[in-house]
């Protein structure tokens, strides 16, 4: 039985900081790419960040890059999300994602479709 479990949301201030992390049971993320993605109320959920089984600086959209950093620990089945300068457009759900491919290119992809395991989410809310 597949489960990503993720943790580390809660409320921070403008220019805080947190660290989400994605814990994968039932899948070894060392083979597979892992994304983190987030939901606003109302709106689609979007990709931010993505990283490859042997990749270790991953990629990102352009709103959360340079403020925000993937990275895994395969021995703990682990990925993070490192979140800096948070504005109070961050707030949202955040999501975990994994069984997806590479793409055409080689790149793990960063949006929803070809992720088929997900987590349940936590939230974050970044207030001013």
């Amino acid at each position: 039985q597949v489960q990503l479990v993720e943790s580390g949301g809660g409320s921070e201030q403008v220019g805080g900081s947190l660290r989400l992390s994605c814990v994968g049971s039932g899948i070894n993320f060392s083979t597979t790419c892992v994304g983190w993605f987030r939901q606003r109320p109302g709106q689609e959920r979007m990709g931010l960040a993505a990283i490859a089984p042997d990749d270790h600086q991953g990629r990102y959209v352009d709103s959360v890059k340079g403020r925000f950093t993937i990275s895994r620990d395969n021995v703990k089945n682990t990925v993070y999300l490192q979140m800096n300068s948070l504005k109070p457009e961050d707030t949202a759900m955040y999501f975990c994602a994994a069984g997806a491919g590479r793409s055409v290119s080689g790149t793990c992809p960063i949006w929803v479709n070809p992720y088929n395991r997900w987590g349940q989410g936590t939230q974050v809310t970044v207030s001013s």
